[in-house]
């Protein structure tokens, strides 16, 4: 079998467990990871929960550890174009056959805990496990670890981390974690173990009150954005914006950060005061100003309201909750001078629409409706009819199929604009699946 079959195989194995199938229990992936010999013992970890902001704070973590001489392995989700994207070793993503090897090495002990267990392991256990092993034969020197939905039960739990990353929380994912910030707070609070240092965004105070007590309970050391890290400053800079952050370890001036919006600024103070929190800088020692800077200017975040055509400019960002879509709103009201701007939006049946549209609707002249791949999304009439209602029949538009939906979206940003198309844009969002599906069209 060629490596791109064997891959392709590995690959349709993994889908067949329900690539949306979820079971909070963590029995079935610390029995799988026992018969790998605890993999995720083999390195320190940093490990993220969150609400917005998880994936982009882990790869500027990654980054900052690369620009240290360290080996990094990163695991996020979910993916844009292909799984291999999950499981990062030293800022790429594994290669189709060494994904694969991994999967050969893992199936067996899998197959073993599924015939013992009511339910067999997830698509997400599987890449978990796969991931810890990838990291331990590599070796990494460290991993950097995004949970995959709140924390205390999640599969990436197992690790029990020297340094936990709290991102901003917000309602998200409420059906499986609760109604409030509290219980999502709660949740999430679950990935502190003792002694752990934990790095938090500024928190609204319902969702700092659980992070703060299992501290306290644990025996977790805090720090705090806005105490003792954050941001000091920022402009707006060609290709992203240039910052000033008061790390852990005193002042970082003159920073360059690839990425747009005060909330990219905000992500960048965390992983600052993670990788000084992991690498030992505080009161009295701060890191080297000029590795800071290299690793921040090497970050990306694809899908973060990343462009990728111009003339007219097209913009794709995950938005997928009101949280997110605010932080991609101000964004775009603040550093991108738009004549005319048109969004693609396809979203989720289970996420807020409605909230979402409200947001747009200031900044977007015209929305096109759209219906993403994943079997859980909206149909497009039912988001058409919630458009209908907040922008106007005449300002809304729709298209069954994805290609059509941006070819409409570009005729649309295009019309009626004389001469030079620099002020006008697409921007395609609602979910990280509408992104996946724009970018593999769009990427190409």
């Amino acid at each position: 079998m060629t490596d791109r079959t064997d891959f392709a195989a590995v690959e349709a194995e993994l889908n067949a467990r329900g690539f949306t199938r979820m079971v909070f229990e963590l029995d079935r992936i610390e029995s799988l990871l026992d018969l790998l010999g605890s993999p995720q013992r083999a390195y320190p970890a940093i490990h993220l929960t969150g609400t917005n902001g998880k994936t982009s704070t882990a790869r500027m973590i990654d980054s900052l550890l690369r620009a240290f001489g360290l080996h990094t392995g990163r695991y996020t989700s979910p993916h844009l174009e292909t799984v291999r994207e999950r499981i990062s070793l030293d800022g790429e993503p594994v290669s189709e056959e060494r994904f694969a090897a991994v999967y050969r090495e893992i199936k067996p002990l899998a197959e073993l805990i599924d015939a013992r267990s009511d339910e067999p392991l997830t698509y997400f256990d599987m890449t978990t496990a796969l991931a810890f092993a990838t990291f331990a034969d590599a070796p990494v020197d460290i991993a950097v670890v995004e949970v995959g939905l709140g924390g205390a039960e999640d599969a990436t739990n197992v690790l029990q981390a020297g340094v936990c990353v709290i991102t901003p929380i917000g309602l998200d994912h409420t059906e499986w974690l609760g109604d409030t910030l509290q219980d999502i707070a709660l949740a999430k609070a679950g990935i502190i173990h003792p002694g752990a240092t934990v790095i938090s965004a500024a928190q609204d105070e319902e969702a700092a009150g659980p992070l703060l007590e299992r501290c306290a309970e644990v025996g977790a050391t805090v720090a705090r954005e806005g105490g003792e890290f954050g941001v000091l400053g920022r402009a707006v800079a060609v290709g992203g914006q240039v910052l000033s952050l008061q790390g852990l370890g005193g002042v970082y001036d003159d920073v360059f950060i690839p990425l747009h919006g005060a909330h990219q600024a905000q992500n960048a103070a965390v992983a600052l005061a993670a990788v000084e929190a992991f690498l030992g800088a505080g009161a009295r020692r701060q890191l080297d100003i000029e590795a800071v800077r290299e690793g921040f200017a090497s970050t990306s975040s694809p899908g973060r309201l990343e462009r990728v055509r111009n003339a007219p400019t097209i913009l794709l960002d995950g938005a997928h909750n009101p949280h997110g879509m605010k932080a991609t709103v101000t964004a775009l009201q603040e550093e991108f001078a738009f004549s005319k701007l048109v969004a693609v939006i396809g979203v989720l049946a289970d996420k807020d629409a409605e909230a979402l549209l409200e947001l747009l609707e200031p900044v977007v002249d015209h929305v096109v409706v759209t219906r993403n791949s994943s079997p859980r999304a909206m149909p497009t009439e039912e988001l058409a009819a919630l458009a209908a209602e907040i922008f106007g029949d005449g300002r809304v538009d729709s298209a069954e199929e994805m290609p059509d939906a941006i070819e409409l979206a570009v005729a649309l940003a295009e019309e009626d604009v004389p001469g030079e198309l620099s002020g006008v844009g697409v921007l395609v969002t609602g979910s990280v699946v509408t992104v996946a599906d724009a970018r593999r069209l769009l990427k190409r």
